[in-house]
Formats: structure tokens, C-alpha cells, sequence
């Protein structure tokens, strides 16, 4: 997820994005945020699955 920080910060920034350019790095971030959400998720639900695998 850092890493699309760190290009963002490369970038200059008097320099105008076209609006295609905008659209993606949207994009881009909101699926950043939706994969650290669904890795939370299943985080979540592992620790609630009973792993008793014995029987």
C-alpha cells in the first residue's frame, strides 16, 4: 500500500494530471483500500474458525 504513496510523491506537483490519469490513480488507491479491508475480513474470520482438525 506504500508503495502508491511513494509514486505519488515523485510525481510534481505544478504539473496538471489528465483526467484519465486521475481516474486511475482513484482507481488504484480504492482497490488498495478494498484489499487491505478483505485482508482484515479473512483475518477476522480465521481467527473465529474453530481449527480443531484432530477428530
Amino acid at each position: 500500500m506504500e508503495e502508491g504513496f511513494l509514486d505519488e510523491a515523485a510525481e510534481p506537483e505544478n504539473e496538471p494530471l489528465s483526467k484519465a490519469q486521475v481516474v486511475k490513480n482513484t482507481l488504484e488507491k480504492r482497490r488498495l483500500l478494498d484489499d487491505v479491508l478483505i485482508e482484515h475480513r479473512l483475518r477476522r474470520e480465521l481467527k473465529d474458525y474453530d481449527f480443531d482438525l484432530d477428530d
